[in-house]
């Protein structure tokens, strides 16, 4: 089989850089229906010993300290862009104007209005674009689409949607990147919540007010000596520096559809390890899925006579949920969260490939940026806000 090559080009080579690497070049050995071959052709970061891994762990041909030099390669087709959220923009619309195909990591631009610029650049220049809101493709995320769609939950009344992380909990973990406004755009609404309302949008449909509140808890942290991330380490002593954006984001919403929800979102939060989680609730049933038990599904549904068990059911993944069966088979036994990024990388490769937009792609992330400019304007407000799409 005459298979076409995607060459890649990755900038920025941290874990996320490094997570959609090797989801990359774990594609062959994984789905071999396939209309493509992906190849890993460049890497792109300012750490020289990244670079050097990229090319001698990761398998990249070359790599270069410029990110300009991703674009320009003549045998990039697809850029990833995995860099700090506020370096976004013009990356992206670089590798759009050069007629690259564009992955980038969300919620895409740093703030709403570079977000919508992004996506404005992409579409002119007719290119296909990909967000990496990769809990979507959770196959027993995939199973609670299928059911609500079905109308096996009856009318959607109410929805719960969170992301509690433990990773910035410590007062000792570093000021990195993600905790300043100048380098990663906003805090937690950006980094986390955004993933709970994209997966909210995809299960029960557009929101169309919020009302919003946010909070700083940790107000200074270590400063890194080098290239720390979120999750190293300073110690009592140590110079510190401000925190610049939120720790903590929470929201009421109303649906299109008339079902009203509640989001929460913190990173600064004892005891929940990493809860990306919903709760949806119908008329006819309930689901609810939590990420740290990623391979479990919760499910509430009453028989054709009205009646409601005693509880909900568990549900274990496995091959006969979407995707499930590329890396186990079975039942009950567990895949994990770069799996998630594999099956994601698959279908934005696979769209490149035929040449179909991908889903979620930058007007998806246009979508979660309306709510957020609708949720900060609340929380400046103290008001109810309508949320607008913008553009």
């Amino acid at each position: 089989m005459t298979r076409e090559e995607i060459g890649i080009g990755v900038i920025g080579f941290g874990w996320m850089g490094q997570a959609h690497s090797r989801s990359a070049a774990r594609i062959p050995s994984l789905f071999p229906e396939r209309e493509y071959d992906p190849r890993l052709v460049i890497c792109g970061d300012n750490v020289e010993q990244r670079r050097i891994e990229a090319v001698e762990g990761f398998g990249f041909e070359t790599a270069a300290t410029d990110w300009e030099d991703v674009i320009g390669h003549p045998d990039v087709e697809v850029v990833y862009v995995t860099a700090p959220n506020m370096l976004h923009e013009p990356i992206a619309i670089a590798a759009a104007a050069a007629g690259k195909h564009v992955f980038c990591e969300k919620p895409v631009g740093g703030t709403p209005d570079q977000t919508v610029r992004i996506d404005a650049a992409a579409a002119a220049a007719g290119v296909i674009t990909g967000v990496g809101y990769n809990y979507r493709w959770a196959p027993l995320v995939q199973h609670a689409k299928q059911l609500i769609d079905s109308g096996a939950l009856g009318e959607i009344t109410n929805y719960r949607g969170r992301f509690f992380s433990m990773y910035g909990a410590d007062p000792m973990g570093l000021l990195s990147w993600r905790f300043l406004v100048d380098e990663a755009g906003y805090g937690v609404s950006s980094d986390i919540l955004s993933h709970a309302v994209d997966l909210a949008h995809m299960l029960v449909g557009p929101i169309i007010c919020v009302a919003g509140t946010k909070e700083t808890f940790i107000k200074d942290r270590p400063l890194p000596s080098g290239g720390g991330t979120h999750y190293d380490r300073g110690k009592p002593g140590d110079p510190t520096g401000a925190v610049t954006n939120e720790d903590y984001a929470g929201a009421m919403v109303v649906f299109d559809n008339g079902a009203r929800g509640t989001f929460e979102s913190s990173r600064a939060i004892i005891g929940p390890e990493s809860q990306m989680a919903f709760d949806v609730y119908g008329t006819k049933g309930a689901l609810r899925w939590n990420l740290e038990t990623m391979n479990e599904l919760e499910v509430f549904i009453v028989d054709e006579d009205g009646n409601a068990p005693r509880g909900y059911t568990k549900v274990y993944a496995g091959d006969r949920y979407p995707y499930h069966g590329h890396f186990v088979p079975g039942d009950a036994n567990a895949i994990g969260y770069e799996d998630l990024k594999v099956i994601e990388n698959y279908e934005f490769l696979k769209a490149v490939a035929t040449g179909t937009q991908h889903e979620p792609g930058f007007a998806e992330a246009v979508d979660y940026v309306s709510f957020q400019d609708a949720w900060l304007r609340s929380c400046a407000s103290g008001s109810w806000v309508d949320v607008e799409r913008l553009s």
